[in-house]
């Protein structure tokens, strides 16, 4: 289902001016040049606009087929398979920012702690991360999208949920925002994103 994924969200960030706007602001909080990981990247739409932002960017996602669509829209970023929970090709403190965009509403809530740890662990200290997600309680199911045989779970969460967790992996909290859904988007519940600093 990756290239019908990848068309149906060619054109998002050009429609989310919020959204490109907390991009912006995270890009100018790591710094030119810096070092950042977009985890769960998907076919890499996020991953190419931060390197348009001036930021040393690469991508990483468990699904191949993705990949394969994110290496050949962005033939000048790296992309690699694998884990988020377990970022083996990233030393400690060696990132200067981490990208979590609607990648931890895969995650189930028991494994966020440990998420968040492995995010702590491979930012160096004064490090970023940026999250979004979609808010709410009740989990959202898509049984066969686009006609494939899948299912995929989008598991929404509280921002004061995400933040105590994250607050307890070690990150400190540096902005909080959270917009209504648009509705001519078919969006259903409100997203939030959530800018967190590794302390010194």
């Amino acid at each position: 289902m990756a290239d019908d994924y990848a068309d149906l969200f060619r054109d998002e960030v050009a429609a989310q001016p919020l959204e490109r706007a907390v991009m912006r602001a995270y890009s100018e909080l790591v710094g030119a040049g810096g070092r950042v990981v977009d985890l769960g990247c998907g076919p890499g739409r996020i991953t190419g606009f931060l390197a348009a932002l001036g930021l040393s960017v690469s991508g990483l996602d468990l699904s191949e087929s993705m990949l394969a669509i994110a290496r050949r829209e962005n033939p000048g970023i790296r992309f690699e398979q694998g884990s988020m929970l377990k970022l083996d090709g990233h030393a400690d403190g060696s990132l200067d920012g981490a990208v979590s965009w609607y990648s931890s509403i895969h995650t189930p809530v028991d494994e966020l702690p440990a998420l968040f740890a492995e995010f702590h662990r491979v930012l160096a200290p004064g490090g970023h991360l940026l999250l979004g997600f979609q808010v709410g309680d009740v989990p959202r199911r898509h049984d066969r999208p686009w006609g494939h045989p899948v299912a995929l779970d989008f598991l929404r969460r509280r921002p004061e949920q995400m933040v105590e967790l994250l607050t307890a992996a070690g990150f400190t909290e540096q902005s909080r925002t959270v917009r209504e859904p648009n509705t001519d988007r078919g969006e259903k519940v409100p997203q939030a994103f959530l800018i967190l600093r590794k302390p010194l």
